[in-house]
């Protein structure tokens, strides 16, 4: 296939704030069109309308552009297949439903919720797997028109080939066979008239020339009903690849029920899209650069051959390591850029950056910074059992020589001086007396940050 004719996709369902599993999915996309020299596209599937909204799909749009994963054709970049929103294409889905519905391919469905629950559990009682038992399958035309001039509600099903072996070669699964026997006729119009999954989403990625389909692998099961429409309309179906779902420390799928946090609370928390795009990279991909890479690198290293079959565990600790090797390499300016919204606002711009010159190695979310707050311009201390036993151990002389000298400079060296010790035998109870623990960032840059007077009323506290 010619590169320049690849078109990878992302067509999410905006019902809620995007989560970490679809993040990959357009990661993975946008990164495989760019590996080919192709174009990435994004589609919203709204025609869910009571789960849809508005702020949704706007949440869902400022959330892709933060991580640096830019459309090339989609909503706001028009490319010449739009609309990109599925509600708005319902005219061009009715004349192709017509047309299956016209050459027998699909028929009316009256069956009831009710009725249809009632057929799964008896096929599951006879030990059965559950699939549409084809009561409305041989209704005769005149038996359609009466029942639709009654009111009756009807869906649109499907019409399934039972003798049919499907095959298909998946991107990530290799070659499937499926008996079509197995599948039962499906569902392509619901009774409000909207499409159905099955039908709108492989009818829209043929008709926007999509090449190349990287989604969850729950959707597996969904192929091959998906083929079988593309192929009674006469159009081209794309590639499908199907990636391991993500999973947390349980191996149960990542989702807010088990606790699982949103790109959005990742963001506000301070963490980096470079962080989170590098550790999503590695998840279901392997890749044996150490780097921490850009999205253009990411594209480069970026093989189809390399997409595990295996479910890929989301992993908090890479993602902080990430997040680290982003943050300890900032510049000054955009370490303050990065952390300005957790700072007080009556800072001086010099406490500001002499803060975050003290800080900025021992952070990694811009929200651990709060925990050092309190140190560096005054409040209640978080004490660490170790550190109230360096204290009551140092006495309270050390304590009496070290406010003094502060209270004249509060300088490392004079301190140290003042003290009259060295190592661990000053530092330790130093520390531990400024901040409540015995580990953190340096002393020196900390003692330059800390609100003027603040050491020296510390240190005098444990004087008496």
């Amino acid at each position: 296939m010619n590169a320049a004719a690849v078109v990878t996709r992302f067509a999410p369902s905006p019902s809620g704030e995007l989560h970490l599993g679809n993040v990959r999915t357009a990661l993975f996309n946008l990164l495989l069109a760019r590996r080919l020299g192709g174009r990435f596209l994004l589609r919203i599937e709204d025609t869910d309308a009571a789960r849809t909204t508005d702020e949704h799909v706007a949440a869902l749009e400022r959330d892709l552009t933060w991580l640096g994963l830019a459309w090339d054709e989609g909503p706001l970049r028009d490319g010449g297949t739009g609309p990109y929103r599925q509600s708005q294409r319902g005219g061009i889905y009715a004349p192709l439903l017509a047309r299956l519905e016209g050459g027998a391919a699909a028929y009316p469905c009256f069956c009831s919720s009710q009725e249809l629950e009632l057929s799964r559990r008896a096929q599951l009682t006879a030990g059965r797997p559950p699939r549409y038992a084809g009561t409305c399958a041989q209704l005769d035309a005149r038996e359609i028109e009466r029942r639709r001039a009654s009111g009756a509600p009807a869906t649109l099903r499907f019409r399934v080939p039972p003798d049919r072996q499907l095959s298909f070669d998946d991107l990530v699964h290799g070659v499937q066979q499926v008996d079509c026997a197995h599948i039962g006729d499906f569902v392509i119009r619901r009774e409000d008239g909207t499409p159905a999954f099955f039908f709108a989403n492989a009818v829209d990625d043929s008709l926007m020339r999509v090449t190349h389909v990287l989604r969850g692998e729950d959707h597996l099961a969904n192929t091959p009903r998906q083929l079988l429409v593309l192929e009674a309309l006469g159009m081209r179906a794309p590639r499908y690849g199907h990636l391991p779902l993500l999973t947390g420390a349980d191996g149960t799928p990542l989702s807010k029920r088990t606790g699982a946090q949103t790109l959005r609370e990742l963001h506000e928390a301070g963490y980096s899209a470079t962080a989170i795009c590098n550790h999503l990279f590695r998840l279901g991909h392997s890749s044996a650069e150490a780097a921490s890479l850009t999205l253009a690198d990411m594209a480069a290293h970026f093989d189809i051959g390399h997409l595990q079959r295996a479910s890929a565990r989301f992993d908090p600790v890479q993602l902080r390591h990430w997040q680290g090797l982003w943050a300890h390499a900032l510049e000054p300016a955009a370490a303050l850029a990065w952390l300005e919204p957790f700072l007080p606002l009556g800072a001086t711009p010099a406490q500001r950056t002499a803060c975050i010159a003290a800080l900025q190695p021992n952070l990694v979310a811009a929200s651990d910074i709060v925990d050092w707050l309190p140190v560096v311009f005054g409040g209640e201390l978080r004490w660490e059992d170790p550190a109230r036993a360096a204290v009551a151990a140092a006495g309270a002389e050390f304590f009496r020589l070290t406010a003094a000298a502060a209270a004249q400079a509060a300088d490392l060296g004079a301190l140290r001086t003042a003290s009259g010790r060295a190592g661990a035998a000053f530092f330790a109870p130093l520390r531990a007396a400024l901040t409540g623990r015995l580990h953190g960032p340096e002393l020196g840059p900390l003692l330059k940050a800390m609100s003027p007077g603040l050491a020296r009323e510390r240190l005098a506290a444990w004087a008496r």
